[in-house]
């Protein structure tokens, strides 16, 4: 029978990350990060601070400084929105709102500080535990992500990071201690945000200390090294969590075609799949596709494999896909295409699109698009893990934020992700990105705001912390409310 709408269970959630958010810098136990280290120099403009997001964050010696410099100013994860200190108020307004889906990432360097302890901090243990305990309390279901591209700076610094597989056996016994200590309170798990991240962010996606071995041959093996943590945690998940979904995600980057020109489709073809498809490939399919041999040739890369890594990374795929969405791109073979920066990468710019405020093009369509090739080629379950629009917000006298741009956007996209729900794919959930303000992953600041709750910060960090209800958050609370029925 066709479908009309979402179904009873569909879960209308929100997300964020406790990198972007939890600040608590030093406090509980805390130990240092890589996204601790990541600063923000206030002469930078407007522009020039989402361009810096395309360019190495900082250096080793910028990196061993850091760690002895508590300037909060400069470095904004260190304070995020104070969710540390806010969560029991603020998971008081996520349930005001009526969600159903709570999306978060755990800090590693909160349960392990330098990854390689010999035991967990029981602080952080404790913090997140009870953390999800009030979701759960409030019907909330908990999505947990295990790494948002941070780890403990320790293990950057002594073994190497990601390009070492000493990290793979940190990582799993961090996994571990997780799905013993909160593996009751938690609904979904996801090993790695943005697995593609390793890719076009390396110094985010697998933390590679900026301009050392930042070649792709590096790239490529911490990638490998990522797989390989990632099947062992999905194989761990399923003997000690059985019946708890785990799952992968990339950063969905929709291509099309500049032109109907053959060559032009030829690179759409292989931008899906180099930025895209090898990546699910891997996790859902259990092996690396016949597509990257020929790239690894060209680029003279050669992944070393271990014993018993194909067999792992075969026996042990995801059980859903979910994927962050935010845009599309174009590509073309054409030299001088126009570009935009705001596409977390430097894309191609569609003449068709609207751009955001902070270059961002905006296309609800390629979100249905999306769905449906996902499906069309896993047939597995699908979650929109992150999706919002990121842009200025004023907070009026009254308290009040009118965001009438924001719902406009939430709007298209719901009604894209609705089309594809009748088109027959098989998605569970939606997750508005950032649905309280957070600091922006790109620019680092707060004035790029995502969130259908206003936290009262400036980009250095002052101001009240209260928060406020936008609109936005009205509306979704509506459209929760209504199971997506009621858009208006």
């Amino acid at each position: 029978m066709l479908k009309t709408g979402f179904d009873a269970d569909f879960l209308w959630g929100g997300a964020i990350s406790a990198s972007q958010a939890d600040g608590g810098w030093r406090e509980g136990g805390k130990g240092v990060s890589t996204q601790d280290l990541r600063y923000l120099d206030p002469a930078w403009d407007h522009d020039e601070v989402e361009r810096k997001h395309h360019e190495a964050p900082f250096t080793r010696a910028e990196m061993e400084a850091a760690l002895v410099d508590d300037t909060v100013t400069f470095y904004p994860n260190r304070r995020g929105n104070d969710f540390y200190h806010h969560y029991r108020d603020d998971i008081e307004l996520f349930a005001e709102m009526g969600l159903k889906l709570f999306r978060t990432s755990i800090c590693w360097s909160r349960i392990f500080p330098n990854g390689d302890d010999p035991e967990p901090n029981r602080a952080g243990i404790a913090y997140y535990r009870d953390m999800f305990e009030r979701c759960q309390a409030h019907g909330i279901k908990v999505f947990c992500t295990i790494l948002h591209y941070d780890i403990p700076v320790n293990l950057l610094l002594k073994y190497g990071g990601w390009k070492s597989r000493q990290t793979i056996d940190f990582y799993v016994r961090y996994a571990r201690t997780l799905f013993e200590e909160l593996g009751d309170v938690v609904d979904y798990w996801l090993p790695f945000n943005e697995f593609n991240a390793g890719r076009f962010a390396p110094w985010d996606g697998v933390c590679l200390i900026p301009g050392e071995e930042d070649s792709g041959q590096q790239v490529f093996q911490c990638l490998h090294h990522q797989f390989v943590a990632n099947a062992r945690v999905v194989k761990l998940a399923h003997e000690m969590l059985p019946g708890k979904p785990v799952g992968g995600m990339i950063a969905r980057f929709c291509t099309y075609p500049a032109t109907c020109k053959p060559e032009d489709n030829l690179q759409a073809l292989q931008d899906d799949q180099y930025a895209n498809w090898f990546y699910t490939d891997v996790m859902a399919r259990g092996a690396y596709p016949a597509y990257m041999e020929r790239y690894f040739d060209q680029f003279d890369i050669r992944v070393q494999f271990a014993e018993g890594d194909a067999e792992l990374l075969r026996e042990n795929t995801v059980d859903f896909l979910s994927f962050s969405y935010y845009f599309s791109q174009v590509s073309t073979t054409e030299q001088g295409w126009e570009k935009t920066a705001g596409n977390l990468v430097m894309a191609n710019k569609n003449p068709y699109l609207p751009t955001s405020e902070w270059g961002w093009q905006m296309d609800p369509v390629g979100l249905r698009i999306t769905l449906n090739q996902m499906y069309d080629r896993y047939g597995l379950p699908l979650y929109i893990a992150e999706n919002g629009l990121g842009t200025s917000d004023v907070l009026e006298p009254d308290g009040a934020v009118h965001d009438d741009y924001r719902i406009d956007y939430l709007r298209s996209h719901i009604e894209q992700l609705r089309e594809a729900v009748i088109d027959g794919v098989d998605v569970r959930g939606y997750m508005v990105w950032g649905f309280i303000d957070v600091v922006s992953c790109g620019p680092l600041t707060m004035d790029k705001r995502y969130g259908l709750i206003y936290v009262d910060l400036d980009n250095g960090g002052k101001g009240t912390g209260e928060r406020f209800r936008k609109d936005s958050f009205y509306w979704y609370q509506k459209c929760i409310a209504s199971n997506g029925a009621d858009l208006a």
